[in-house]
C-alpha cells in the first residue's frame, strides 16, 4: 500500500453562518443571547452576518444542525427580523430560516447533494423572505432536483454536492439584497472563517452574555425589553414564554442546542420584567 492510500482524508469540519436580516447594530443588540462572542459584519443592503466559532458542537458534541437552528430561533423570538442560519457538517448541509414565534422552516442535502428535504418548505421559506414567486421559486425548485444539472439555474457552479447546494441558495438571495463578505463560504472549516471574519472591514465583536446594554446604546429601546421602554414588560414576557416552549422541546428532544436557546430566552425575559419593574415610576 502506498504513503498516499495510508493517510486517510480528513471529514469535513462542522460549521455555520447565521444570516440576519438587519444592519449590524440591532443584531448587536440581542446576539448577547446566544452566550457566545463572535464576529459580526454587513452581509449586503439590510443584512448581517454573524460567524460562529461553534463552541456546542465543538467542545459540546451537539450536532451544529440542531445548534445553528435553536440559535436562529432565539435570535428571532427576540427580535423583528428573520434570521437564516446555513450549516453543515461531514453527513450533511442545509439551513433554517427563523422568523417571530412561527415554526421555523428549513431543507437538508446530504453530502452528495441529494435533497433530502421537502418542496414545500422551499415554497414558504421563499414567501418568507419576500422572493419572486415564479422566478426565484423556479430558481429554488431547482435545488430540490436530484440531477447533475441542478444547481446551474441556481448559479451554483460544477458540482452538486451538500455545500455547492448552499452556495446555489445564496445565489438566489442576492436577489433579496444578501452578499456575504469575500471568504466567508459556506463549508469551510469554522476557524477559517473566523479568521476571515476578523479582518474583514467594519467587523465588530458581539458582546458575551449577561451585558445590559443602555437605553443610550441600543437602537432597540422601543421593543428590547431589557431597556424599560415603552411597553418592555409585553416583550419581556414573550421571551420567557418562548422560552419555556423551546426549553421543553429540546428536552424532549434531547437537544442541548434548544434547551440552552430556550433558557437564555428564559433568563432574557426575567432580566428584562425585572429591569421594568425597578424603572416603573
Amino acid at each position: 500500500m502506498s504513503t498516499e492510500e495510508s493517510v486517510p482524508v480528513p471529514a469535513p469540519a462542522p460549521g455555520a453562518l447565521l444570516l440576519c436580516r438587519a444592519e449590524p447594530d440591532p443584531v448587536a443588540a440581542v446576539a448577547p443571547l446566544l452566550g457566545e462572542r463572535m464576529p459580526l459584519v454587513g452581509a449586503g443592503e439590510g443584512w448581517s452576518v454573524l460567524v460562529p466559532r461553534g463552541g456546542p458542537w465543538r467542545d459540546g458534541g451537539e450536532p451544529v444542525d440542531r445548534v445553528a437552528t435553536g440559535w436562529a430561533a432565539a435570535l428571532a423570538v427576540g427580535a423583528p427580523w428573520p434570521v437564516l442560519a446555513l450549516w453543515w457538517d461531514a453527513d450533511r448541509a442545509g439551513y433554517t430560516l427563523a422568523s417571530g414565534f412561527r415554526r421555523p422552516v428549513g431543507y437538508v442535502w446530504l453530502a452528495d447533494g441529494t435533497p433530502a428535504g421537502e418542496d414545500e418548505a422551499m415554497r414558504t421559506f421563499a414567501a418568507r423572505i419576500g422572493l419572486d414567486p415564479v422566478l426565484d421559486v423556479q430558481s429554488l425548485d431547482r435545488l430540490t432536483r436530484p440531477e447533475p444539472d441542478a444547481d446551474r439555474g441556481a448559479g451554483a457552479g460544477a458540482g452538486v454536492d451538500a455545500r455547492s447546494r448552499l452556495r446555489g441558495l445564496l445565489a438566489v438571495l442576492t436577489r433579496a439584497g444578501v452578499a456575504l463578505p469575500a471568504g466567508l463560504t459556506p463549508g469551510e472549516d469554522a476557524d477559517h472563517l473566523g479568521r476571515v471574519a476578523r479582518d474583514l472591514p467594519g467587523v465588530r465583536w458581539t458582546e458575551a452574555a449577561g451585558r445590559r446594554p443602555t437605553a443610550d446604546e441600543s437602537p432597540l429601546a422601543a421593543w428590547m425589553p431589557w431597556v424599560g421602554g415603552p411597553g418592555a414588560r409585553a416583550p419581556a414576557l414573550a421571551q420567557t414564554a418562548a422560552g419555556l416552549a423551546l426549553t421543553a422541546w429540546g428536552l424532549r428532544r434531547h437537544s442541548g442546542g434548544w434547551t440552552t436557546a430556550g433558557a437564555l430566552l428564559i433568563a432574557h425575559g426575567a432580566l428584562g420584567t425585572a429591569y421594568g419593574l425597578t424603572r416603573r415610576p
